[in-house]
């Protein structure tokens, strides 16, 4: 996690004694970039700030505390806004006044049909650099997902062996979604916002089949054995 704070010329030079101190602290990292200092700044300092990472080699994979809609446009679009799994508060949910019903009708209306839900089969490994984005809907692979490598589902993310990269899905269903995994080894795995990382979840899990799900404001991490 890193957040950036004005004025960014300054924390830039501060990050960057940083890496020159410790080269290899960033290097192959999964960075979730917190926009909070600098979202209600000037409308280019949340592009200055994840153009400054990029710049330095970070690897960003999320956003926390800016809006989704702030990067519409740009060439962070897609980027998951996200919300770390272990730190979220519930939220109050606002009361919202019921819809008013429809006059019924002298024929109800067919339901048009349900079309089958897309998904994304993928019969060989995804290899380190690669990445993967099937927003539409559930994504397989049948085989490894090497360290360094990237798979971006709109619903749900099946590894049929080891997952060593990042998998975020939900982007599209929302909480719902789930990852399964036959041995779990991630940088990074989220689901519909929430992220955890392999700091995150212990050594129990770590290595084992296991499934990533949301609870609510919680993203669990679980071995199926």
């Amino acid at each position: 996690m890193v957040a950036p704070e004005p004025p960014l010329e300054r924390w830039f030079e501060a990050l960057d004694e940083h890496m020159a101190r410790s080269a290899a602290f960033f290097a192959g990292q999964p960075v979730v970039a917190d926009l909070t200092g600098v979202a209600d700044k000037a409308a280019l300092a949340v592009l200055e700030a994840l153009d400054g990472l990029f710049a330095r080699g970070l690897r960003v994979v999320g956003v926390e505390g800016v809006e989704a809609r702030r990067l519409s446009g740009t060439r962070w679009q897609g980027l998951p806004a996200m919300r770390n799994g272990r730190d979220v508060a519930l939220e109050r949910k606002v009361d919202e006044p019921e819809p008013t019903p429809a006059a019924p009708s002298a024929a109800p209306a067919q339901p048009p049909p349900k079309s089958p839900r897309p998904s994304l089969l993928i019969e060989e490994p995804v290899r380190s650099g690669q990445s993967i984005v099937f927003r539409d809907g559930d994504v397989t692979i049948v085989g490894p997902v090497a360290s360094g490598a990237e798979v971006i589902a709109g619903g749900s993310i099946h590894v049929y062996g080891p997952l060593r990269g990042r998998a975020i899905a939900g982007a599209r269903t929302g909480g719902s979604a789930r990852i399964f995994c036959r041995k779990l080894e991630a940088e990074l795995v989220a689901v519909a916002g929430l992220y955890k990382t392999a700091d995150n979840w212990g050594a129990h899990v770590h290595g084992r089949a296991a499934q990533i799900h949301r609870d609510h404001d919680a993203l669990i991490v679980s071995a199926f054995d």
